[in-house]
């Protein structure tokens, strides 16, 4: 499955681009459930200049679409039309300030609650439990095991559709449970956490808890897309899934974790059809069943296959 080439005709109005730009770049290997179709061209920024270079030379009718690690994301299987961005190298610095962390956006959540911890840093080790990059941290306020983002980050930075570079403080994100209210069409490329002085062995034993925790709680083993459903106000998840009997339910190889029901896992050889399929039925019971609406807190990108067909 292939979108008409469009990075020929890119060629000539980001010329200056330093970044890699593939047409028609598979994204199922980009992502934890391991499926999905190409991004019609997916470019890679080696820097946030870059990135802003691109931004603001990429004309206005072209949609752009950010994706990170791929932990909490399913990529439809017609794939993504116009420019996918995907941070890399170039936004992977972590950096120790004082009792402060200042990370780039594409750096996993983990890498950075390690930093501050060899670093007798305090206060985040919560990120240990998110399973993502940085910027997805910022864009959906994550948090695991009683914090979020929200409590521990003081500026991020940020490049807009036109190119712009903003720095925005914590205020200025806007955080709700697993939302952040700055602009959609900004794309975060840094982020400086504050922590508390702390003992490293301490700091230490909390991650392994948590690390523990999560092994023997959540199928991480699996090809997931870590929690599928937010909680409800005063609710659980995955308590309304399983009251719902949706537990080990399937959908060709797409599967509600018996591990975990707020899990939804790829067996093999699901497609993202399957598993988004999956997700809405399950939706469906659980308000059938309690009358609660779950929503999604797993972002979901591109176009049906059928869709994607359509428009060649």
């Amino acid at each position: 499955m292939e979108y008409p080439d469009l990075l020929q005709s890119l060629k000539g109005q980001v010329a200056k681009a330093r970044g890699r730009l593939l047409a028609n770049q598979s994204l199922a290997e980009l992502t934890w459930f391991r499926v999905g179709g190409p991004a019609q061209v997916l470019f890679m920024p080696e820097d946030e200049e870059d990135l802003a270079y691109v931004l603001e030379h990429l004309p206005a009718e072209i949609p752009v679409t950010v994706i990170g690690l791929g932990s909490n994301l399913i990529v439809r299987d017609g794939g993504v039309p116009g420019v996918v961005v995907r941070l890399g190298r170039g936004f992977g610095e972590i950096a120790v300030e004082g009792s402060n962390v200042r990370a780039g956006a594409a750096v996993p959540d983990v890498k950075v609650a390690r930093a501050a911890q060899e670093a007798g840093i305090a206060g985040l080790a919560f990120l240990r439990g998110i399973p993502g990059a940085i910027g997805g941290a910022l864009r959906m306020n994550g948090g695991a095991y009683g914090r979020e983002t929200k409590n521990a980050l003081v500026s991020a930075r940020a490049v807009d559709r036109g190119g712009r570079v903003y720095v925005l403080g914590n205020a200025d994100m806007r955080f709700t449970y697993r939302h952040c209210g700055a602009p959609d069409d900004f794309i975060f490329t840094q982020a400086l956490f504050a922590g508390e002085r702390g003992d490293p062995a301490a700091i230490a034993a909390e991650m392994d808890k948590i690390t523990e925790s999560r092994e023997a709680t959540q199928p991480v083993k699996s090809r997931t897309g870590g929690s599928t459903f937010k909680n409800p106000p005063g609710q659980k998840a995955w308590q309304l899934i399983d009251a719902a009997q949706c537990r080990g339910l399937r959908i060709g190889d797409a599967q509600v974790s018996q591990m975990h029901c707020n899990f939804l896992i790829n067996l093999g050889n699901a497609t993202a059809a399957d598993i988004e399929t999956l997700g809405e039925t399950v939706r469906r019971r659980v308000r059938d069943h309690s009358g609660v609406e779950l929503e999604w807190e797993i972002k979901r990108v591109g176009v049906a296959a059928a869709s994607a067909a359509a428009k060649r």
